[in-house]
């Protein structure tokens, strides 16, 4: 049965983010580790959120956490499990039938895998035996750069950090993962413009900066730290200005679940002071338009 999305006309965040997370956490089994672990998430001696790549600030709260990350922790350290039997009920095809979801919400795998053909499933095997026939595999080649080394963006900083060692030592530097297929772009048209592959942005400059311009991404679903700036940003005087074909409520008003204040009185920060819901496709017409309007101001200056 489909589920039905109710409308909700609250700010992003408040209350109903702190009630998603609680239930969240309580289909996950185990409350209390769910909470010990989301207070040292983003912290220097804890473990970065595996949600979303926000940086931390140099003086974070002591529960630096967005509903995002709370789910994503809370399934990480999940008590369910699928096992043997799991995969012995459900072939390959049938589960490609389920949403991500529900493949999420299933639980943890507790032990090797390695697919049959024949039956269509997954089948267990020893840890020794998972580990012989992949050093079996790896020195069959006889070229360390025949092989690469895919890695999930949601694998964590220090799993990762662990896999490249692993792979370095086999002799090889092939790394892609998620992130090529997002930012590869990115990587190219900023190096041809500015020199750099990357954005020139510190965390940092939200504190400083008049203006901010919100344009191809939207923080209230995907990367809802970023609603914090904003608030901060907003409540110190600058302006947010959005451009989104969406119109997304974190970009409109935000209720953060660390004020207090806001909580306890149900009040609400207006982010975006204006709101420009652009045709899909259509921003580069609008940049250019900005960039033209720039120039005609500079020349009758």
């Amino acid at each position: 049965m489909k589920k039905k999305i109710e409308s909700y006309q609250g700010a992003a965040g408040g209350w109903g983010a702190v009630k998603s997370v609680a239930n969240a956490v309580r289909k996950q089994m185990d409350i209390r580790q769910d909470v010990i672990a989301m207070f040292d998430m983003n912290k220097p001696e804890g473990f970065d959120c595996p949600g979303c790549a926000w940086p931390d600030p140099k003086h974070s709260a002591s529960f630096d956490i967005c509903e995002n990350g709370a789910k994503a922790i809370a399934w990480e350290v999940t008590d369910k499990q699928v096992n043997a039997s799991f995969f012995a009920e459900n072939t390959v095809q049938s589960l490609l039938t389920w949403g991500d979801h529900e493949l999420e919400a299933a639980g943890r795998l507790t032990q090797p895998l390695k697919y049959d053909a024949v039956s269509d499933c997954y089948k267990p095997l020893s840890w020794q035996q998972a580990f012989d026939e992949i050093g079996a595999r790896l020195q069959s080649y006889s070229d360390p750069n025949q092989v690469e080394f895919y890695t999930s963006g949601r694998t964590s900083n220090e799993a990762a950090f662990l896999y490249q060692l692993f792979a370095r030592e086999y002799g090889s530097n092939n790394f892609p993962d998620c992130s090529n297929m997002c930012h590869e772009p990115t990587s190219v048209g900023l190096a041809a413009s500015i020199g750099v592959g990357k954005g020139t942005v510190l965390l940092e400059d939200f504190e400083k900066c008049d203006l901010v311009i919100c344009i191809g991404h939207n923080p209230g679903t995907n990367h809802p730290r970023m609603l914090t700036s904003l608030r901060a940003l907003v409540k110190r005087g600058a302006k947010m200005i959005a451009i989104n074909p969406l119109q997304e409520r974190g970009l409109e008003r935000f209720t953060a679940p660390q004020n207090p204040f806001e909580m306890l009185t149900n009040s609400e920060t207006q982010l975006a002071s204006a709101y420009y819901n652009v045709r899909i496709g259509g921003d580069m017409a609008l940049l250019k338009g900005m960039m033209r309007l720039l120039i005609e101001r500079d020349d009758a200056a």
